[in-house]
Order: C-alpha cells, then sequence, then structure tokens
C-alpha cells in the first residue's frame, strides 16, 4: 500500500533543490507534467504552475502551493587548503547532517565532499574540545572537505554563493515500517507529490474542478516564500492553499500518525478561519478526521502571502511530521488524506464572505 506515493516522493527527493538553485527539481517536474498531459508554464520567479480549468470559469481562482525548494547551504568562501566554508540557506543546523557527504553544487559541476566537525579525540587545548562538552556546533565551525585544491574547485564552478545539499550518497527515502517514509527533504517533496496526485486524479475524473485551480510547485519558499509571493503579487485568487509539513513537538497539539493537520496561526498570523472551516467539511464529508493546531517557529507560502497583503484568503494542510528540517519521518496515509480532503474541496464552490449586518447605534 501506499507504494506508488512513496516511489513519487522518492524520486523527488532525490533531485536536488536548494533555495534558487532548483533546475534539478524542475526538469523533472516538467517531464512527469508533459507525461501526464498537464497545461504548465514557469513564472520569473521560478514558480512552476499547472493550470486545471473550472466549471466556472468566471469566478477567481484557487492556488495550492507546495514549495519544491529544500533547505542547504551556501557557500561563504573557499580556504588556501581546498577547504570549503559554509552557511545556512534556510533554516538547516549541521549537526542534524552530521559529518557525512555534501555535495556542492557548481556551475559546471558537482563536487562531493565531507561535512566535518574535527577529530573528537583532542586535548582541553583544542577548540574542538568545546564542541563535545560546552558549546552548539554551528556553521561557523564545520567545514567541507573536498580532496580538491582551490583552482580544481574554481574549474568546478565552486565559488561564494554555490549551493550545498546532502548528498545523493545519503538521501535516499527509507520505508519505516509499512506506512511510514523516513528521509531528508520531506519539507516539502511530499507535498509536490500531492499536487502531482491532485493534478492527476482531476484530470482523471470527468467533471472540472468548481474554480480554475493554480497548482504551483514554489520557489525560494525557504528563504522567505519569495516565489509564492510574486505568484499571489500576479493573480486575482480567491485563496491560496499552503501544502506543508505540521512539526510533532511537545508544544504542539500535533498527534503524529494518519490524521492530517490545519493551521489556526503560525508566526507569520492568522490563516482564515471560513477556508479552514470550508476544507474541514471536506473532510468530514469523507468521514476523514483532521486536526488543528497553533504554532510558531513557523510559516508557510500561505500565511506569508496573507501577511503581506497578495491573498484575501489562506490556508495551511500540512501532514505531522517528526524531526523537521531534519532527517523527517511522516505518516504516508495522512499524506495521502491531503490529497483525498483537496479532491474533496475542490469539487464545490468556495463559498462567498458572510455579509455580516453592522448594527447601528442610537447617538449620544
Amino acid at each position: 500500500m501506499y507504494d506508488e506515493l512513496f516511489a513519487t516522493i522518492s524520486a523527488l527527493v532525490m533531485c536536488h533543490s536548494p533555495s534558487g538553485a532548483e533546475q534539478e527539481v524542475d526538469r523533472w517536474l516538467i517531464a512527469r507534467a508533459q507525461a501526464l498531459g498537464l497545461t504548465w508554464n514557469q513564472d520569473e520567479a521560478g514558480n512552476l504552475i499547472f493550470v486545471i480549468p473550472g466549471r466556472d470559469r468566471t469566478a477567481k481562482p484557487i492556488a495550492i502551493t507546495a514549495h519544491k525548494d529544500e533547505i542547504g547551504a551556501i557557500v561563504k568562501g573557499v580556504e588556501s587548503d581546498g577547504r570549503v566554508q559554509l552557511r545556512k540557506l534556510g533554516g538547516a543546523f549541521p549537526w542534524v547532517y552530521g559529518e557525512g557527504a555534501i555535495d556542492l553544487l557548481g556551475d559546471r559541476q558537482t563536487i562531493t565532499g565531507v561535512l566535518s566537525f574535527g577529530s573528537r579525540h583532542v586535548s582541553h587545548e583544542s577548540p574542538q574540545r568545546n564542541l563535545q562538552d560546552n558549546q552548539p556546533l554551528t556553521w561557523e565551525r564545520a567545514w567541507v572537505e573536498t580532496g580538491r585544491i582551490p583552482a580544481e574547485l574554481a574549474a568546478a564552478g565552486i565559488r561564494p554563493g554555490s549551493r550545498a545539499v546532502v548528498s545523493k550518497h545519503r538521501k535516499q527515502p527509507l520505508r519505516l515500517g509499512p506506512n511510514q517514509i523516513a528521509s531528508y527533504t520531506l519539507d516539502n517533496k511530499a507535498s509536490v507529490a500531492i499536487l502531482l496526485d491532485l493534478a492527476e486524479r482531476l484530470l482523471a475524473q470527468e467533471e472540472p474542478p468548481a474554480m480554475d485551480l493554480y497548482l504551483v510547485a514554489s520557489a525560494k519558499e525557504e528563504v522567505g516564500a519569495l516565489g509564492a509571493m510574486y505568484f499571489a503579487q500576479q493573480q486575482k485568487l480567491a485563496a491560496l492553499i499552503a501544502l506543508e509539513i505540521a512539526p510533532i513537538a511537545p508544544e504542539y497539539p500535533i498527534a503524529p500518525g494518519p490524521v492530517p493537520v490545519l493551521l489556526s496561526q503560525d508566526a507569520y498570523g492568522l490563516y482564515d478561519e471560513d477556508l479552514n472551516q470550508a476544507l474541514q467539511a471536506a473532510a468530514e464529508r469523507l468521514h476523514l478526521p483532521i486536526q488543528y493546531a497553533v504554532i510558531s517557529g513557523f510559516g508557510s507560502d500561505g500565511s506569508i502571502a496573507m501577511k503581506f497583503g497578495h491573498v484575501p484568503r489562506a490556508a495551511c494542510l500540512g501532514f505531522p511530521t517528526q524531526n523537521t528540517h531534519g532527517y523527517e519521518i511522516a505518516h504516508l496515509k495522512a499524506i495521502a488524506r491531503c490529497t483525498d480532503i483537496l479532491m474533496e474541496f475542490v469539487q464545490q464552490p468556495f463559498p462567498p464572505p458572510i455579509e455580516k449586518p453592522v448594527e447601528q447605534m442610537d447617538a449620544p
């Protein structure tokens, strides 16, 4: 069960796509869109947009986004001995990756190096000793051993600004039991898989959705939702629904397992309650459970676009995920149920804002 979903997520995970250097996953997505017969285009911000025409062509469209970029690191400099200094790109921490293979994406060649923190067998005289006992490991205290001289790295196009991600040597997802997936970059390759599954199912059915749909594999979300903000600014949307991970942590009421999550609020502000209620109603029609959460330290295409006034309404539908922005673990059933809920949601017209009368006050 869920073999096809696992295979799609795995293929996406194996496509490197650090923020702003997303060409590898773009090529894969375009080939998949062409195989499905999807209408697509790519805008100036790098968003890949799949268009599904709706029944009511006069209604404002709805966008459903899943960001295609992954967290990683950016090259700060190359030292005289060929060591490469990195700094974070998005919410990446070196201790999450651990020592191991890192791919440096050069302009002309990808070079695999080893993210390194230094020897453990050191005395109190070594700065590395503090990493064992007292100090957090930061990018400033880590480096990549490349086995190359600077001239060789320059020939490969490794320079300040080059991106670095966990090597494909370590990226292949793991099937954890029959129904879970464990992998780097489930945020947000699993959500892109939901977009593709939704598109394929919509194309296969006879009746189109109620309204025009833009299914957007958005760019540069991890560095400020730049792609979604640009897209939403160019379109007149009724609403935007972001697909995301939902972090499992003691302070949040998010239970692990197969039940999707709707966010009511995150660090960027409130989500739209009417839109959340419409999504919950879709889940109820399918007799599917759903959980709500208020979280911090988090933002999505939806909350950021709504905060800056680019969309009137936004929601965030996610699947519970352990170890977010690390080696993530999620339930395949929760991911699949997100597609089910969206399929049901788009079949009914999104209700217009309710006109609430304002009580007239008597003059004093």
